[in-house]
This record gives C-alpha cells, structure tokens and sequence, in this order.
C-alpha cells in the first residue's frame, strides 16, 4: 500500500489544525504511521508461515492459526489509520468548497464582492462543525480498535504458546507463535499511541468549545 498519500493528507490538513490538532497530526504520522510502515510490517510478515503446531495433520495448523488470529494485527492497524484520517479530508474539502464558492461570487460580482468568509479556513460556520464532528469521530474509532484488539487478544497481548483442540486437529496440539515478545512490545507501542491520540482528541475538541 502506498502511505504517500495519507502523508500528504496529514500535510495538507496541518495548516487548518489548532495547536493540538498539530500535536495530533505529528503523533500520528511519526509514532504511528512511520512505525507501521518501517516496522510492524516486517513484523508481522512471518505470522502465518512460521506459526507451528505439533502435528502433521492436514489442515489443523491453518484452522488453529485461524482461531487465534482471526484478523491479522496489520491488516486492522491499516483499516484503523484509514479511517482515523479520512475526517481529516473533510476539512479539507470543506475548505476547499469555501474557496471555490468565493472565488465562484467573485468571478460574477467583480471585485467589490463583500465574501462570507474572508479567511476560508478560520474554524466558524459550517467548518466548525465539520472540524468538530472528525475529532469525536478520530477519538471513536480509534476507541472502537481499542476494543476489537481486546476482544480478538486479552490484555493486547500475545502467549508463546497456544493450545488448540479444534477439527480437524487429532487431540489437543502445542502451537507456537513467532516471535511473541516482539509483537507484544509493538502491540502496547500501538495501543498507547492510540490512547494518546484520543485523548488529545478530546482536549482539542474541549478547546474549540470552550473557544
């Protein structure tokens, strides 16, 4: 997948953010984006192939592997930082929208055209609700992956060893997963990325009512 895009998302949204929007852009695209791609890739990239149990019994490591990782870790972290950007393209594209109108009004007034918003990007009118809305829905996604992460793995943490017992699996087999304390370590960096992230989230959106 190609990440130049949401960098230049991030970017271009950096100039129409408060002080802890920017705070909010770097973390997300130093802490969280960058470690993704540069990292947790890599990571994650044996999960399957090196994930052994012991047993030669067709089909019972797939469906063991299966049930312990019902979705992969890099395939929610990727949806999970899709959709925590996409509100920030909405402001975006409502400034854009301002811009066009104004210069729509301008082209067929002429220069004496008084424009609703001289500064399109100041936060008031329908933008601040726009601006508004992308933080509670930043902060509620990110606290929806929170949760699936909990459900799909206790304590976001990962054991050296699972025992499975499912068909078409002969008895009860020892699966091994590859490199667990490495994935853990980056699985807590994630989540408390995360939680910071929502928390300033909540402060900005605090501030620009308060404001």
């Amino acid at each position: 997948m190609n990440w130049e895009v949401f960098e230049g998302l991030l970017s271009g949204v950096n100039k129409y953010s408060t002080a802890f929007g920017r705070i909010w852009l770097s973390l997300v695209f130093v802490f969280r984006l960058l470690v993704y791609v540069v990292a947790a890739e890599r990571v994650w990239s044996d999960d399957h192939k090196d994930f052994d149990c012991n047993t030669r019994q067709p089909g019972c490591t797939n469906v063991c592997f299966d049930h312990f990782f019902p979705v992969s870790h890099i395939r929610l972290w990727a949806l999970q930082l899709i959709l925590v950007t996409c509100p920030s393209l909405l402001v975006v594209m409502h400034v854009a929208y301002r811009e066009a109108k104004a210069q729509q009004h301008r082209a067929e007034l002429g220069d004496g055209y008084r424009c609703r918003y001289p500064n399109p990007g100041k936060k008031r009118g329908g933008l601040w609700w726009t601006y508004l809305l992308s933080l509670i829905f930043k902060a509620g996604v990110d606290v929806v992956f929170l949760y699936i992460f909990y459900r799909f793995y206790r304590n976001y943490t990962l054991p050296r060893l699972v025992k499975c017992q499912l068909p078409p699996c002969p008895n009860v087999v020892d699966c091994f997963i590859s490199r667990p304390t490495e994935k853990t370590i980056f699985t807590l960096f994630m989540v408390v990325t995360t939680c910071i992230c929502i928390v300033l989230s909540l402060v900005e959106a605090a501030y620009l009512i308060g404001k």
